[in-house]
């Protein structure tokens, strides 16, 4: 049922793991601060998730129970607005969207793939039914990034967003840095710590930081959000001796999400990036997250704090909840769904900055010369290099950064430079962000 003046609010709440008990514990310790805050009650009147006999570490007997999360939305409860944290871009968790908004009543959810996937069809059905729609949870976890971009800074011209959107791949290169290790066995530590997944794919490839990166292109830029189009690397091929000549050089290593105007368009990209010592970013460390907007008027703002777990998440859920009592509304990304812009991809291809590339080679008379050699040819000048001695498989290392060039012309050096005898191993790049 829509949600009408003066009425309280029942919830519908889907997903009842981590996020969804941590909920819970909210409304229970906090129940008359939030009426307080909201102007109304906050009740819940259903929950539904997959296992009904799991121990969730609250009480739900006095909740109604559905077995079906979509029956919530449409039931006689009285439920006005659903809380979503089943996860995935499709499924239970579409169709529960779909019926809910459809129906009129709110949603919040914490579905980062949700709203990275079908954004606009849903910012379209809410404005439509007069619902809302919330997702404050589904970016960066405690920091309230979203509500940053949609009102605090509605009066700016966004140039710039750059975040840490993943607090798994900055835990893992935090301490890849600090004590030297591999990626390979720091993921093992993480994942028995319960940083990382039994399947880790979807935090180390930077899939999580594409959907995130999509929704803050979004509302960044009023664009329809489109991950099909978000060229996405992850930190699998980050070596500790990557990090260490990082470090000489002034950098750190960090898993970045970019959304950034040029003369090209919009670029939108997910890769690891040298990011400055002296930068925002680089000083952001383990799991926490972090965002860096560049607006025209107000210049740098910065977001930093925990970026997932039980607390900050619900808090971020809990965060929606009551904008949605206050009736704080407005278009739900930022401008109505109709007007929102499909945004031309600008591939990395294009990308104009500036590099670092690493080299393993035989340590003999000429190997210079042929390197030096193919980067005149493509239009590469460097800034910096250094030759450091014997690698532990054999041969030197040459780390090199650039000036700002083409990406093209750097990947087209880099495809020669696996064609010389006298290169070891795959050649390695990463990009660096101011």
């Amino acid at each position: 049922m829509r949600l009408t003046d003066g009425q309280d609010i029942v919830l519908g709440i889907a997903g009842l793991g981590t996020v969804g008990g941590g909920v819970i514990k909210i409304l229970e310790k906090h129940a008359g601060l939030l009426a307080a805050r909201s102007g109304r009650s906050i009740t819940i009147g259903g929950v539904s998730a997959r296992d009904r006999s799991r121990d969730r570490g609250v009480d739900l007997s006095s909740y109604t129970w559905f077995d079906n999360a979509v029956d919530m939305a449409a039931s006689d409860t009285g439920i006005n607005v659903i809380v979503e944290l089943i996860g995935g871009s499709d499924g239970p968790a579409l169709a529960l969207a779909r019926e809910a908004l459809g129906n009129g009543i709110s949603l919040v959810t914490a579905n980062k793939a949700l709203i990275a996937t079908h954004g606009k069809e849903l910012a379209a059905l809410a404005e439509k039914t007069g619902a809302d729609l919330r997702f404050e949870a589904a970016v960066a976890g405690g920091i309230p990034i979203i509500k940053a971009l949609r009102e605090g800074l509605a009066g700016n011209g966004v140039t710039s967003v750059r975040g840490i959107l993943n607090g798994t791949c900055n835990y893992i290169l935090t301490r890849m840095e600090r004590e030297g290790l591999d990626f390979d066995v720091v993921l093992k530590d993480a994942q028995q710590l319960g940083y990382a997944e039994a399947d880790p794919t979807f935090d180390i490839d930077g899939i999580d930081t594409a959907h995130k990166t999509a929704i803050l292109a979004a509302l960044a830029f009023g664009t329809e959000p489109d991950i099909e189009h978000l060229p996405t690397e992850g930190i699998r091929n980050i070596a500790p001796v990557d990090i260490e000549y990082a470090k000489e050089l002034g950098y750190r290593i960090k898993l970045l999400g970019v959304v950034q105007q040029t003369s090209e368009g919009i670029e939108t990209r997910v890769h690891p990036a040298m990011v400055p010592i002296s930068a925002p970013l680089a000083n952001v460390m383990d799991a926490i997250n972090a965002v860096v907007v560049q607006g025209d008027f107000v210049g740098q703002t910065v977001y930093e704090g925990p970026g997932a777990g039980e607390g900050p998440t619900a808090s971020a859920v809990m965060a929606d909840i009551i904008d949605v009592a206050r009736g704080q509304g407005g278009p739900r990304l930022g401008i109505p769904a109709g007007d929102l812009a499909v945004a031309t991809p600008v591939p990395v291809s294009k990308h104009r900055g500036t590099y670092y590339l690493r080299l393993r080679v035989e340590d003999r008379h000429g190997v210079m010369a042929d390197i030096t050699k193919i980067l005149a040819e493509e239009q590469v000048s460097i800034e910096s290099m250094l030759q450091r001695g014997r690698a532990s498989d054999g041969g030197v290392y040459i780390i090199m950064t650039t000036h700002e060039v083409v990406e093209a012309s750097v990947a087209s050096a880099l495809e020669r430079f696996t064609e010389l005898e006298c290169v070891l191993e795959t050649p390695a790049m990463l990009r660096i962000e101011a």
